[in-house]
């Protein structure tokens, strides 16, 4: 039986653009977050967190109210690109983002936390700006649990369903993520299919899941 293989690659694409989004946006929280306070700090915390908790059609239907075609957001997007961006595999990346910055932010956090004030403190005595202080000390100090907090993220980026579908849609050659394969594949009775998709993810998703196991313990162990 022919089994398409677009839903597995475009996943793979949509993971990897989501968890560089992710590290992007999730290290400059976490930093953020560890090293200031500020008011609406708890509530800015508690906001990031808050794609965890939510179940994904929810995450889903808010996704829908923001960059929706009747949104300012997404009419702005529509005028500028001349397409709507639901039900798109850009909508798909924005669903995976979501997903995978809160486990990002939250790992970061506490790597950055746990970095040695005293490393931080020289730094500054010698007069090293903020940014400089971050790429040589508190990033290099913190790098193995944050790559660990990375490729956990891109797992959750690859597994994703529920906001995937509800923005994205189900459009086989466009948008079917390989999540959204194997439901389909399911519905329809084509146990194959599903079989094998279900086998391709759960190993590439031990491999990932044995690499940041494997980083975390080198970080123990040093």
């Amino acid at each position: 039986m022919h089994i398409d293989w677009f839903p597995l690659w475009l996943s793979l694409e949509v993971a990897t653009a989501a968890t560089l989004i992710a590290v992007a946006i999730g290290l400059w929280l976490a930093w953020l977050l560890a090293n200031r306070d500020f008011p609406g700090k708890d509530l800015l915390d508690a906001l990031a967190t808050l794609p965890l908790a939510l179940p994904p059609t929810v995450l889903g239907y808010y996704l829908l109210v923001v960059i929706g075609r009747s949104s300012w957001l997404g009419r702005a997007w529509e005028a500028i690109t001349g397409s709507p961006l639901v039900f798109t595999w850009r909508a798909a990346v924005i669903a995976s983002t979501l997903h995978a910055i809160p486990l990002l932010i939250k790992s970061s956090r506490a790597a950055l936390e746990s970095v040695d004030i005293a490393c931080e403190r020289a730094g500054r005595s010698l007069g090293a700006s903020e940014w400089r202080l971050f790429w040589r000390i508190s990033l290099p100090l913190a790098r193995r649990p944050i790559a660990a907090a990375t490729v956990l993220a891109f797992a959750r980026s690859l597994g994703d369903f529920g906001a995937t579908l509800m923005i994205a849609g189900d459009i086989p050659g466009r948008t079917q993520t390989a999540a959204i394969a194997i439901f389909d594949a399911v519905e329809s009775g084509n146990t194959l299919v599903a079989r094998v998709l279900v086998i391709v993810i759960s190993i590439l998703t031990a491999a990932i899941v044995f690499l940041a196991n494997r980083l975390e313990r080198k970080r123990v162990s040093l």
